[in-house]
């Protein structure tokens, strides 16, 4: 059996998982990467998308709009700003922080509307993973 480490995934509202898993992938935002156990020290940021956790009970999905991701041997924890089991996003849900990355979008200006414009081709592309 591959070698487990601890995941746990929490948001502001609540924690979400808490599991040994054999590998996490986490949406980065300079790449998606994938933390297994003894992975090198790392913190990154997290950009818009699915969060895959291989756990022993089977895979684990998480849509997730940003945040942290430390990740050391023995562990990987995420920090998400928004997140939700990947089969709880709606259409509404989604639309509702599409608009809002939208209309930050549409106010900034120069390499602030770079990173807006970013944002919104991230939560599309969540959107699409999410099929709704």
């Amino acid at each position: 059996m591959a070698d487990m480490m601890q995941f746990d995934l929490v948001s502001p509202e609540r924690r979400l998982a808490s599991v040994e898993a054999s590998a996490v992938q986490i949406p980065g935002a300079d790449g998606d990467m994938t933390a297994m156990a003894d992975h090198a020290p790392t913190i990154t940021t997290l950009r818009p998308g699915v969060v895959t956790a291989d756990a022993a009970s089977g895979p684990m999905q998480f849509a997730v709009t940003g945040g942290f991701a430390d990740v050391s041997g023995p562990a990987t924890t995420i920090l998400a700003e928004r997140a939700v089991p990947l089969d709880e996003v709606t259409a509404d849900w989604i639309g509702e922080l599409i608009a809002e990355a939208e209309a930050k979008r549409d106010a900034a200006e120069g390499p602030a509307a770079d990173l807006a414009t970013k944002q919104v081709a991230d939560l599309m592309a969540l959107r699409d993973q999410a099929s709704v």
